[in-house]
């Protein structure tokens, strides 16, 4: 992997994903398979992605406790990742020690459920990041599982110092979008198009499932680089794909982000 620090050395972008099996909808959600057939699940599809951005100095697996959990440790072992474990309900903990593994200085965030991320944003929002000095750049207002974080490691574990038990858990960067003043914040808007709050590319029922293997069969050409602006073309022109995640998509942009805006403030300081 390609360093991502030409431009200052003093920083290293890790990717940290948290990972768990257990789930009330769907269980081994980034276990699942996009392909059936090759058994390329959603994890290795997701890890591949980030392996190709330049960005990113490494990726580390910060799996939750468990013998219901060891399946990523073989993933992990598989990509030649490192990896972590820690108690299931502190995820923010989690994120930080897979962090403090592999001495980032920033988290690359997303969630391991959702296999087709904005990928073409990363290297200029990074830049932004290091350049701007900021606490954390937010991609905000992407279709519900293609969107990011980059969070520096000494803003996540302010979080956790000062935010309770819910700040800990799978909403790791709650703390710092309810406490704005507290940080250097840089929120990135998607461009229009990519506003579709009709659509998700996030796994947590069987028809999002459904959904992201007919989204993969028809482009594992392009893998991993699959470009979400292809896939919006894609579930437009197959609107019984779209049906089936339908009675989903309210409910997830309405818990996605800490406020509801029709514009992000573009700084927050």
């Amino acid at each position: 992997m390609t360093s991502s620090n030409d431009f200052n050395a003093s920083r290293r972008l890790v990717a940290v994903l948290a990972c768990r099996n257990t789930g009330s909808r769907l269980y081994g959600k980034p276990l699942q398979n996009l392909d059936i057939e090759e058994k390329v699940t959603i994890l290795d599809h997701l890890v591949l992605c980030l392996k190709s951005i330049r960005s990113i100095d490494e990726i580390v697996l910060a799996i939750a406790e468990g013998p219901e959990n060891y399946g990523f440790v073989r993933i992990a072992e598989f990509h030649n990742l490192k990896f972590v474990m820690g108690e299931e309900r502190d995820v923010l903990m989690r994120l930080i020690q897979g962090a403090r593994s592999a001495r980032a200085t920033d988290v690359f965030r997303v969630t391991s459920e959702c296999p087709f991320v904005h990928y073409e944003f990363v290297d200029e929002l990074w830049f932004e990041q290091v350049e701007g000095n900021y606490d954390c750049v937010f991609l905000d207002d992407a279709v519900q599982g293609c969107g990011f974080e980059l969070i520096r490691l000494a803003a996540l574990e302010k979080a956790h110092a000062c935010g309770d038990e819910r700040h800990r858990s799978e909403l790791c960067s709650l703390f710092i979008r309810e406490n704005p003043t507290e940080f250097k914040i840089r929120r990135r808007r998607v461009p229009e198009p990519f506003i579709r709050r009709d659509l998700r590319l996030t796994v947590d029922y069987p028809e999002d499932l459904v959904v992201c293997r007919k989204v993969y069969q028809h482009f594992k050409g392009m893998a991993p680089k699959i470009p979400v602006e292809q896939v919006i073309k894609f579930l437009d022109q197959n609107v019984e794909l779209k049906k089936l995640i339908a009675p989903y998509t309210e409910e997830g942009y309405s818990s996605m982000y800490l406020r509801k805006e029709t514009k992000a403030p573009d700084v927050n300081n």
